[in-house]
């Protein structure tokens, strides 16, 4: 069926909003969603400009929202009407997905990254030309189609249009200190960054019981509502001394964890240095850029780690729900980071994230939904 999608014809170019895409037909295990709406993650912007490449012209998108139009015969799960938030792809029947690790599949990078689906078939055609997907899901698109394991369903008297980045950027930045770094009440956590993932993994330390929650960033306004969300203190590292300050707020010693969000490799580096006796900093960020390490110092003698965390070790199928329920209780505000855009304005949107005027920028696919219906 042709679809509307936003296409990125070669690496760097523009998103190009074309109603001549051709949609794969739909197999007996995929159910057909049509897309309300889809949150712009650091991610897409990393494979359009080409940090990493799946290959050209690409579908990207994979924080998206919809209604189920359609499900396989095989399909347990789903049924037409129901509200989906989509997040990745995993086998589930590798080693790794069968002890609950579904972030750790084998086939992780071939089943999301690879630019086909996970029979190696196109998701997407344009006159006759393949057209790589992404996550497979590829929610910048009108409807696309998805494995059962893509979807999780959520309640219907929610806003569709704001919960989509749950599919990945809040997910990931909560799941690594929920699910990964798993602080006790009472210890101390600073994250460097404070867009969607860094907010995210923030108020995940203010759940967890964190007493002292540093949030660090450049500019005020990101800090401000840091603070409003839950930050017990801030640093605005354009000012003073991220380590330093840091050092001052927790008795000289640093925190008992760090994430950092940014993918800049100084701030990395920070990161590492902002840590006491014995503390973890999880680097998280999609990037190209690389740390110096003393491990001497840093690893062995101060008995440190530097870890990496994919999607928040997460499972979206339990962990997207228990972010709903935390949003209820008015614990997890992720909205309050949310500016929506009409899915015309993509370009203006992509950069709007990228230069920090915009947290998390949400495309209005569905201009038609009303939410609660």
């Amino acid at each position: 069926m042709k679809i509307t999608a936003a296409v990125v014809d070669k690496k760097g170019s523009d998103f190009e909003i074309k109603d001549d895409v051709e949609l794969a037909d739909m197999t007996d295990e995929d159910i057909q969603v049509k897309m309300v709406a889809s949150g712009i993650c650091h991610s897409d912007e990393a494979l359009r400009k080409g940090d990493a490449e799946i290959g050209y012209p690409i579908v990207l998108g994979h924080e998206g929202s919809g209604i189920v139009e359609k499900v396989g015969k095989n399909v347990q799960n789903f049924e037409p009407g129901d509200h989906v938030v989509l997040s990745f792809y995993a086998c589930g029947n590798c080693e790794n997905c069968l002890k609950g690790e579904p972030t750790k599949c084998l086939h992780y990078g071939a089943n999301n990254l690879s630019g086909v689906r996970p029979d190696n078939t196109a998701h997407f055609t344009e006159n006759g030309h393949d057209v790589a997907d992404m996550f497979d899901q590829s929610s910048f698109a009108t409807t696309t189609v998805v494995r059962e394991r893509n979807a999780v369903k959520v309640p219907k008297d929610l806003d569709l249009r704001k919960l989509g980045p749950l599919g990945c950027g809040y997910v990931t930045g909560s799941g690594t200190v929920l699910n990964t770094l798993k602080p006790r009440p009472g210890q101390t956590i600073a994250v460097f960054g404070t867009g969607a993932v860094g907010l995210a993994a923030m108020m995940a330390g203010k759940i967890s019981g964190c007493t002292t929650v540093i949030a660090v960033d450049i500019v005020d306004s990101r800090l401000e509502l840091a603070k409003e969300l839950g930050a017990t203190d801030v640093v605005n590292s354009k000012k003073e001394d991220a380590v330093e300050a840091i050092k001052k707020l927790t008795d000289g010693l640093g925190v008992d964890y760090t994430v950092d969000t940014t993918g800049v490799s100084a701030v990395m580096e920070q990161s590492i240095h902002a840590l006491n006796q014995g503390g973890t900093s999880a680097c998280i960020a999609v990037t190209p850029n690389h740390v110096d390490l003393d491990t001497w110092n840093d690893l062995c003698v101060n008995d440190q780690s530097v870890i990496g965390v994919n999607m928040g070790d997460s499972i979206p199928q339990i962990d997207v729900p228990r972010l709903i329920k935390f949003y209820r209780k008015g614990m997890f505000d992720f909205d309050k980071t949310e500016k929506f855009y009409k899915f015309s304005e993509i370009n203006q949107a992509n950069a709007d994230s990228g230069s920090g005027k915009t947290i998390k920028p949400v495309l209005i696919i569905d201009e038609s939904y009303v939410p609660g219906k």
